[in-house]
C-alpha cells in the first residue's frame, strides 16, 4: 500500500489486510469498483447537458451549481436557459466560450436531431448510441450506476443493522425470544418476496426512498442467522461469563465482547447482499415496477434491449455493466472472506 495511504493498524487487522492484498483478484476488484462508484458520484461533470463553465462578457458562470435564464446571456426570454439552442450557442461564442463535458447529454436528455429514428445506432455524438426515446445510452448508465449502487448500499446498511440487532437479541437472550424469533421468520422468509413486491409497487408511484422501505421489510433477513448462531456460541465463553460475573450489563457485554467476533462473518456477507439488492432492484426495473418512469435505471435499459432486439446495443451495453459491476463485488466478497479466515495466513 502507498505510503500516503499507511493507516496504523493492530496486527489482527495487520495479518487481515495482508490476506486480502494477497488475493488479487479482489483487491483490483476493490480499486476498479471503488474508480467506478466515485467516478459516477460525479456524474454530472461527467454527462451533462449544461456546460461546467461558462465564460461570457468578462464573467464566469457555473451550470452545473445554479440556474440562469436565458437573459444573462443576452437572450430575449427569461426562462432557464438551453445550452443546446443553436441560438444560445451563438451568443455564447460570440461574445465568450463554454467548457463541455466529455459527454453533452443528461440521463434525459433526448436528442431531437437524430439522423435515423430512435433507437440510434453508436456514433461519434452518441458512443454507446441512443435508446427508444432519443437518450443518449452512455448518460444513462452512468446515472443508473450510481443509482443502482447507492440503493444497494443503503439497503445493505439498514438491513445490516436490523439484521444485526434481531440476531444478537435471539442468540444471546435465547429461550422464547430465540424461540417466537425463529418461528416469525421461518414465516416471514416464505413469503414470495418478489411477488409481493410487485404488488406493493402497483399500489402508488414507486421512488427512491418507497422502494427502499419495501425491499427492507424483506431483505433484512439475510444476517439473522449468522449473528444469531455467532451470539449463541460467544455468550457462553469464559471471558463472557467473568464479565457478567464482574458485573458488566447486557447490553455492555454485548457491544463489548460478542458483537466485534460476530461482525467478522457479518462483514463477509456483506459484499453479497450488496450483489443481490442490486440484482433485485434491476429486476423490478425491468419488470416495470421499479423507478419511476424516464429515471435512470439498468434494468429499463435490460427492458428496451429485450423490447429492440434490432438494437443490440442496448441490451449489451446494460448487461456489460451490470455483470461487471456484479461481477467486482463477488471478488471484493471472496477476498474478504479469505481475509477474515483466521485460518488463512499469507
Amino acid at each position: 500500500m502507498p505510503r500516503w495511504l499507511s493507516i496504523p493498524l493492530n496486527p489482527i487487522n495487520a495479518r487481515r489486510w495482508r490476506n486480502f492484498r494477497a488475493n488479487r483478484r479482489g483487491y483490483w476488484a476493490l480499486w476498479i469498483f471503488s474508480i467506478l462508484f466515485v467516478g459516477s458520484l460525479s456524474a454530472e461533470f461527467i454527462a451533462n447537458d449544461k456546460p461546467l463553465l461558462v465564460y461570457y462578457r468578462s464573467r464566469f458562470y457555473f451550470p452545473t451549481f445554479a440556474e440562469y435564464s436565458e437573459t444573462d446571456f443576452g437572450g430575449e426570454f427569461k426562462t432557464p436557459a438551453d445550452y443546446r439552442d443553436p441560438y444560445l450557442i451563438e451568443l455564447l461564442e460570440a461574445h465568450g466560450w463554454s467548457l463541455w463535458p466529455p459527454v453533452r447529454y443528461s440521463f434525459d436528455t433526448i436528442n431531437y436531431e437524430l439522423p435515423v429514428p430512435a433507437p440510434a445506432p453508436p456514433s461519434r455524438e452518441n458512443w454507446l448510441g441512443t435508446d427508444d426515446q432519443g437518450r443518449d445510452v452512455v448518460a444513462r448508465l452512468i446515472y443508473g450506476y450510481r443509482i443502482s449502487v447507492l440503493f444497494g448500499i443503503a439497503l445493505t446498511f439498514c438491513s445490516s443493522v436490523i439484521g444485526v440487532i434481531v440476531g444478537a437479541l435471539q442468540g444471546f437472550y435465547g429461550g422464547r425470544i430465540d424461540l417466537f424469533g425463529q418461528r416469525f421468520i421461518e414465516i416471514w422468509s416464505s413469503l414470495p418476496v418478489l411477488l409481493l413486491l410487485i404488488i406493493l409497487s402497483s399500489f402508488v408511484q414507486p421512488n427512491f426512498l418507497w422502494l427502499l422501505g419495501i425491499m427492507l421489510l424483506f431483505s433484512w433477513m439475510a444476517l439473522v442467522d449468522v449473528v444469531r448462531a455467532e451470539f449463541l456460541r460467544g455468550r457462553n465463553l469464559e471471558y463472557v461469563r467473568a464479565a457478567r460475573a464482574l458485573g458488566l450489563n447486557n447490553l455492555a457485554i454485548m457491544l463489548r465482547h460478542v458483537l466485534p467476533n460476530a461482525m467478522v462473518a457479518t462483514i463477509t456477507f456483506l459484499p453479497f447482499i450488496l450483489n443481490g439488492a442490486i440484482g433485485t432492484l434491476t429486476s423490478l426495473d425491468f419488470l416495470g415496477f421499479g423507478l419511476p418512469p424516464g429515471a435512470p435505471s439498468l434494468g429499463e435499459l435490460l427492458a428496451q434491449g429485450k423490447a429492440n432486439l434490432h438494437a443490440p446495443w442496448l441490451g449489451i451495453s446494460a448487461f456489460a455493466v451490470l455483470s461487471t459491476m456484479l461481477s467486482l463485488l463477488v471478488f471484493i466478497g471472496e477476498a474478504a472472506r479469505d481475509a477474515l479466515d483466521p485460518r488463512h495466513s499469507f
